[in-house]
């Protein structure tokens, strides 16, 4: 995990957090996908471009080591997205 990430119980009920701030990692990328820009992003929470960078990069190794296991399809019924 980046530096600038921590996890502490005691802040954010141990949601994962920028160091220093209580600025949970979801908000950062949420905003961003939301249609924030980074510099709106530092400027309403008060991070660094480093501190969005590191939100990105934990994001991205959570959905890297996430397993997805597909739900069984019904006798005869295709993929949702094979009929595009």
């Amino acid at each position: 995990m980046n530096e600038r990430i921590v996890i502490d119980p005691e802040i954010q009920h141990g949601k994962p957090v920028i160091r220093g701030t209580r600025v949970p990692i979801a908000r950062i990328v949420g905003g961003l996908a939301g249609g924030m820009t980074r510099e709106e992003v530092m400027q309403e929470y008060k991070v660094t471009s480093e501190d969005i960078d590191a939100a990105l990069g934990y994001a991205a190794e959570l959905i890297e080591t996430e397993e997805f296991h597909p739900l069984p399809m019904p006798a005869g019924e295709g993929h949702a997205l094979s009929d595009r």
